[in-house]
């Protein structure tokens, strides 16, 4: 069998069959990453074309300059952040400058889904423990970071990722990279790098319910890595299933990717005992069976989500994402896997159960699962339901900036368009349009249109 060649090696046969040196390659990439053509150094060009250093956060730029087919690339050398020699580090603080400079990234890649499934550095944090010359780094700094992720977090979740990323990406950029760059004890930096984590999740989480998934699926490895290699499962379990979830949102044709990644991150929560967490994982290990076609892992999945966000955990929520999977959440997510799987009858309850029962304390949660419920009621026939839920759905989103709800705005307007004899159909598709991508906001309304 031949030996499987190092991505230098693609990187040198592609420059040859295009006639392009180090310079040439060097200009190139600085152009479509967006830097401009003085971006890139040409040493550096030199030293990927001939393997001297591994192109980790470049590599989807050389992929779509290049038009690389990394299908016979060993999977370790394909991902980014845990590219063997890689220092997450350097290479999330590359990502958080080159998103604060521009925002034009590529599309979400199943190439890069699945290699960050990869073993991250083992070493990253020894290297940089008691390094000398650092900033003295404590735990009022790590304090710090867990404080900002939370109050930021808090502003995304109810009002839409659209607002203030930047102020997220900053604080990552100029702060926390002081501190990551600082000395520190093993301890210490087991804890940095895990609230670091959390951070560079909500940095992913707020560029994806822009519509960037390309950019939050980078934030989303590095995530992984950062909290794998701080030996927190429950927060690399969790940036996995960020990448599942966005996965799943890219429909059947990458259901096989989304199907391994649920697994694996069910597989990285398998020591937890939180049943938030547990419920959390298997839900969407359920929504990714589901989205493949499996009923029966879907219905195991879904029932192994149930036993466990049934179950009193007898200490309240933690830091993180998981800790936080409430029962409404669960009931949400359930009905929209039963939605797929055809059970409308079943899905309308549980949505129902997520809103009335247990209820849900962000506005721009509440809103998209009212969207969910008005077109599953348009899916039974039953136009006036779908309709009153609909406008409760417009009411609860105003001002928020998510393209969740301006999707379900599209979503809905096409869906009524079918009825657009009907007077209240009518007047419900002319409010929801400024709502539409691409439009202008109207007056006073705070709204804006999507980047």
């Amino acid at each position: 069998m031949p030996e499987r060649p190092h991505i230098s090696e693609l990187i040198r046969q592609a420059c040859a069959a295009r006639g392009w040196g180090p310079t040439k390659l060097a200009r190139e990439l600085g152009i479509i990453e967006g830097r401009g053509p003085n971006g890139v150094d040409r040493q550096s060009a030199r030293r990927w074309m001939t393997g001297e250093r591994e192109p980790t956060y470049w590599l989807p730029h050389f992929v779509q300059l290049l038009d690389l087919d990394l299908s016979a690339v060993p999977a370790p050398e394909v991902a980014g952040p845990t590219a063997p020699g890689a220092d997450t580090v350097a290479s999330v603080m590359e990502l958080g400058r080159s998103d604060v400079l521009r925002r034009n990234f590529l599309a979400a890649s199943s190439a890069y889904a699945l290699a960050a499934l990869g073993l991250p550095d083992p070493e990253g944090i020894q290297r940089r423990i008691n390094q000398s010359g650092g900033l003295r780094v404590g735990d009022g700094e790590v304090a710090a970071v867990r404080a900002m992720t939370k109050a930021l977090g808090d502003t995304a979740a109810e009002l839409g990722g659209g607002h203030a990323r930047h102020l997220v990406v900053r604080y990552l950029t100029e702060d926390v990279a002081r501190w990551l760059n600082g000395t520190y004890g093993e301890k210490t930096g087991r804890a940095l790098y895990a609230a670091t984590s959390q951070l560079v999740h909500l940095a992913g989480w707020m560029a994806q319910d822009e519509g960037n998934d390309g950019l939050a699926q980078q934030y989303y490895g590095h995530a992984y890595a950062l909290a794998a290699e701080a030996g927190e499962p429950e927060l690399a379990a969790t940036a996995l299933r960020g990448m599942a979830m966005q996965a799943i949102d890219l429909g059947p044709k990458v259901g096989a990717v989304a199907l391994r990644l649920s697994e694996r991150c069910v597989e990285e929560a398998r020591t937890l005992d939180d049943p938030r967490a547990v419920s959390y994982y298997q839900t969407t290990l359920a929504d990714a069976a589901a989205l493949d076609g499996d009923r029966r892992l879907a219905a195991q999945a879904l029932t192994a989500a149930q036993t466990a966000i049934e179950k009193n955990p007898g200490h309240p929520p933690g830091e993180s994402w998981a800790s936080h999977f409430s029962i409404g959440r669960w009931a949400h997510h359930s009905g929209m896997i039963l939605a797929r799987l055809g059970d409308l009858d079943a899905a309308t309850e549980h949505l129902h159960q997520a809103l009335d029962i247990h209820g849900l304390d962000r506005r721009r949660s509440r809103a998209i699962v009212l969207a969910d419920l008005g077109k599953v009621g348009l899916q039974r026939g039953d136009l006036d339901s779908a309709l009153s839920t609909w406008t409760e759905f417009l009411d609860c989103a105003e001002g928020i900036s998510s393209v969740k709800i301006s999707d379900a705005v599209g979503d809905m307007s096409t869906r009524l368009h079918r009825y657009r004899d009907v007077a209240e159909a009518a007047a419900l598709v002319e409010r929801a349009r400024p709502l539409l991508p691409g439009q202008t906001p109207t007056a006073g309304t705070g709204r804006r249109s999507p980047a």
